[in-house]
């Protein structure tokens, strides 16, 4: 039986590498872009049956949902990254990263759980970030975004897996796919935080460039898709498992140093 999987920000990026893994392994792919048809021909994958939905509008999310029929796996992909200073950070700019990021992937979720519920399978993987789990300065809001999808997940595991239904996160260190020239950046006029969010930025970028890529990022979706019961949480990149293991045996002071010094910030 072909299983059926739905992949969201499927133009580029983990997206389109996910689509195009789950493509080779025998998936029917879903995959969504805001506007399809501005994806160009060398970018589309074959066999990928792209559809147009913004996470930021509810009634593009409900239009999505009732037109799936069966979903098998779903990979909340899609999102926008965010940086500046939290106290200069414009609310309607939070409100809607958190409409992309987090409302838009759970209402999305909610629609394909029941007809995942009642044919005993599904596979929902939320794509996260490693920050969740090490959060950074001039990251707050995104953090915070990546972090309540990992919350929602884990929560969610308990209720649905005697369904047969199983939540996963997927949290990615540095990866190079380009996202750091669409990020948003805000940062007042004669800021306090010129100098540090400017270095912050600089040595992020660096990072990012050298960071592993997007099909790596694909391999691990893959692997959870397919694992019988997929862990709560996989990490890749950026040194994962030292990063985790450090983690845990240092104190949390420890690891903010750690990540001041490694970023050249003041503490």
């Amino acid at each position: 039986m072909t299983r059926i999987a739905v992949v969201t920000g499927a133009s580029s990026g983990i997206g389109r590498a996910t689509a195009e893994a789950l493509v080779a392994r025998g998936y029917q792919v879903i995959g969504t872009s805001r506007d399809p048809e501005k994806i160009e021909e060398g970018n589309r994958i074959a066999g990928v049956d792209y559809r147009a939905l913004d996470l930021t509008d509810h009634d593009s999310v409900e239009r999505f949902a009732a037109g799936l029929d069966t979903v098998d796996v779903l990979v909340n992909n899609a999102g926008e990254s965010q940086a500046g200073p939290l106290a200069e950070l414009p609310t309607a700019a939070v409100e809607r990263l958190f409409q992309l990021n987090v409302l838009g992937p759970i209402a999305l979720t909610r629609a394909v759980l029941p007809g995942m519920r009642e044919r005993g399978y599904g596979r929902v993987v939320m794509v996260g970030s490693m920050l969740a789990s090490f959060p950074m300065p001039y990251r707050s809001s995104y953090v915070a975004t990546k972090a309540a999808l990992r919350g929602f997940a884990t929560a969610a595991r308990f209720e649905e897996s005697p369904f047969g239904v199983w939540f996963t996160t997927v949290e990615p260190g540095q990866i190079d796919t380009g996202l750091r020239e669409r990020r948003t950046k805000y940062l007042d006029e004669g800021s306090p935080h010129t100098a540090d969010f400017t270095r912050f930025m600089a040595k992020l970028d660096t990072k990012q460039a050298e960071g592993i890529t997007p099909q790596r990022v694909a391999e691990t979706i893959r692997t959870a898709v397919e694992a019988p019961r997929p862990k709560p949480l996989y990490a890749v990149g950026s040194g994962a498992p030292a990063m985790f293991a450090v983690r845990r045996l240092l104190p949390r002071t420890v690891m903010e140093r750690i990540i001041a010094g490694a970023y050249g910030l003041r503490r």
